[in-house]
């Protein structure tokens, strides 16, 4: 008997330790998930307000202009789709929230990429993927091979501007995003920016307009892109970081009125 007691009292310490260690890792998971949330949800959050921004100046510039049916359904889809990213932005409870919000910034990117060749007189631009050196700049006018420093060359979509900077022998214009006290390329800033990555490139692999590890090795801790979008299964660093910040610009619509209401809303990947 007493030796059966023994073996239950056992039974319950063992059970209560691993109880104590289940509900510690899962916390520990909890914390880990909620600091990648903040982490990827600041760069994400300048992204709109940037996007806002730029559609404002674009409002101003098309005031006195003529919209034909055309360029005013492309205006309005831009403007659509940065009122989805705000939404989507301010609804979003976890990391995987945020891909959302990307997807509808490279949706509103392309079509004011729309508006601007009508505007122009130009062909309208095809639907590539974004920049890859900073998806702000819309879609991507080009491949070209590129290399970091120390790092493989690879075949990257960039916009003309970036491909002339690199014809040129000069930096890319890079969407960087803070990592503790640096501010790094968004692809060497760790897998918590995986959501962001693939809301703005996620289709395009589905798509088979990139191939899949392109898209993969973003999010593969201590991968890196060198990792996947070449097919060698190379080493990397990640890291991650972030900030705050709030405020939001009024709405806008195509029939070329503007609400000036508010403020502005602020809301790894290596070679």
């Amino acid at each position: 008997m007493t030796e059966l007691v023994v073996v239950l009292l056992i039974v319950a310490v063992l059970g209560g330790v691993a109880l104590v260690a289940g509900r510690r890792a899962t916390q520990k998971r909890e914390l880990e998930a909620a600091d990648a949330f903040r982490k990827v949800r600041v760069p994400i959050d300048e992204d709109v307000t940037r996007f806002g921004e730029e559609l404002s100046d674009l409002h101003i510039e098309t005031l006195t202009d003529e919209l034909d049916t055309a360029m005013r359904q492309d205006y309005q889809r831009a403007l659509d789709s940065y009122e989805q990213a705000k939404q989507l932005l301010k609804d979003a409870q976890a990391s995987d929230d945020l891909k959302e919000v990307t997807t509808a910034l490279e949706d509103g990117r392309y079509a004011m990429a729309c508006v601007l060749a009508r505007r122009d007189g130009r062909d309208l631009p095809t639907r590539r993927p974004p920049c890859f050196f900073n998806p702000n700049h819309g879609p991507a006018d080009r491949d070209i091979n590129w290399a970091p420093p120390g790092g493989v060359e690879r075949e990257v979509p960039v916009c003309a501007a970036d491909a002339d900077r690199v014809k040129a022998g000069a930096e890319p214009d890079v969407r960087k995003v803070r990592d503790g006290n640096r501010m790094v390329p968004y692809y060497e800033a760790g897998p918590a920016y995986g959501p962001y990555a693939q809301g703005y490139f996620g289709g395009f692999v589905m798509s088979g307009i990139l191939p899949a590890m392109f898209l993969t090795s973003m999010m593969m801790p201590y991968g890196g892109f060198d990792a996947g979008y070449g097919g060698d299964m190379g080493g990397g660093d990640f890291d991650g970081g972030g900030g705050d910040g709030g405020g939001d610009w009024g709405g806008m619509d195509a029939s070329g009125s503007a609400d000036a209401g508010g403020g502005f809303d602020f809301g790894g990947f290596d070679f």
